[in-house]
């Protein structure tokens, strides 16, 4: 089993417009620029041992200076290499851009975000890399994924195919959905039991920038998860993808819905490649709690839709919801899982307790190492 890759357009850079990853450029004064930094080079491997990431942080500090930094067809394999240590990539480039660390600095930041990778991980990610054979406990490991029973069956992939979604019932554990949920409540200093307690400062909308928690992994690491994407993506060798967290708490007077609403994380450039994207919810979630939204079977229609639009007008700005927008209600523990061509997003809340989710985006890009796309929500 190859654990290679096929770069795909620059339409997938992380600084695409309608990307998730919108970072505030810190550019460096023209009169403090340095000559030219150098790329590092793929197979550079830094102290950590991780091929291209030595490069990625080169770029980085290129683009930092205000010098030619355009990652073009490696940026989805970019976000892979950073999914694959644990970070996120807004996470990332806020540090990078922010802070200009060495790049033993930057190693030691993911050290201490994640609290450390394996050596298979990173033996995984290298092969990645250069195109070589998975690592034999990796090749096991997908191989035991493969050989599972399905988690869909027949009526819920041909739902799929006319939807664009599915729901996956029970798909993690009761403790690690609690742990997850508890987590968020902590780390936004709110008290389930609470109201007032819910409604705290935050510049980032909805988002919380929460992006590790052991917690969080064990839910990223679910078998059942796995197995319900393997049997989408038509493969077991998927990448578990790391974001942020969101917190979108019930609407009251001086409290408004923040967004975000009906979008695309992915470029709308034609051919649409097959991308997925989840969410699990925590707790049950009403229609009216702020369900995750989207238009069901846009998939089928985008192309058609994006024909009519008028010459120069703006998909992203039109009226996502009169496409057919549904709220998407659920059990705790319920994965819902959508096609990345889908308009999608979240819904004022009109009940009365908060959703919590982790949300989660990679691109998918071709060949036979794939980006799994797992948010958590309640």
């Amino acid at each position: 089993m190859q654990c290679g890759w096929k770069f795909r357009s620059k339409s997938h850079s992380p600084f695409r417009a309608g990307s998730r990853a919108v970072v505030r450029l810190l550019i460096v004064p023209s009169a403090m620029k340095p000559t030219t930094l150098p790329l590092a080079e793929p197979t550079d491997p830094g102290v950590l041992g991780v091929y291209q990431l030595k490069r990625l942080w080169s770029r980085m500090m290129r683009q930092r200076h205000g010098q030619p930094a355009d990652a073009g067809a490696e940026a989805p394999v970019e976000h892979v290499v950073l999914d694959g240590l644990g970070v996120g990539l807004e996470q990332t480039l806020q540090y990078l851009f922010q802070t200009g660390p060495s790049f033993a600095e930057f190693e030691q930041w993911i050290l201490a975000r994640t609290g450390g990778v394996s050596a298979k991980q990173i033996a995984r990610i290298n092969a990645m890399i250069i195109g070589a054979p998975c690592p034999p406990e990796i090749a096991r490991w997908l191989a035991e994924v493969e050989a599972e029973p399905p988690v869909l069956s027949a009526a819920e992939l041909a739902f799929w195919e006319e939807y664009g979604y599915v729901i996956v019932p029970d798909a993690v554990p009761e403790a690690s959905r609690a742990a997850a949920t508890q987590a968020i409540l902590d780390h936004v200093g709110a008290t389930a039991e609470d109201p007032d307690s819910w409604y705290q400062p935050n510049d980032h909308g909805i988002m919380v920038q929460i992006f590790q928690h052991p917690a969080f992994t064990a839910n990223r690491q679910s078998r059942r998860v796995h197995k319900a994407f393997a049997q989408l993506w038509h493969t077991a060798d998927l990448w578990v993808s790391t974001d942020r967290a969101g917190f979108n708490v019930p609407e009251r007077p001086g409290w408004t819905f923040r967004g975000p609403d009906l979008h695309w994380d992915v470029s709308l450039a034609r051919p649409i490649p097959f991308g997925t994207q989840g969410i699990l919810y925590l707790t049950d979630t009403e229609p009216e709690q702020g369900a995750f939204t989207l238009v069901p079977g846009f998939h089928r229609r985008l192309d058609a839709w994006l024909d009519r639009l008028p010459p120069g007008a703006d998909p992203r700005r039109q009226d996502l919801h009169a496409l057919g927008s549904q709220p998407i209600a659920g059990r705790a523990g319920d994965l819902i899982i959508w096609h990345q061509a889908l308009p999608h997003g979240s819904r004022p809340n009109r009940a009365s307790r908060p959703r919590i989710a982790i949300h989660q985006y990679a691109p998918c890009p071709d060949g036979s190492a794939r980006a799994l796309d797992l948010s958590l929500r309640s």
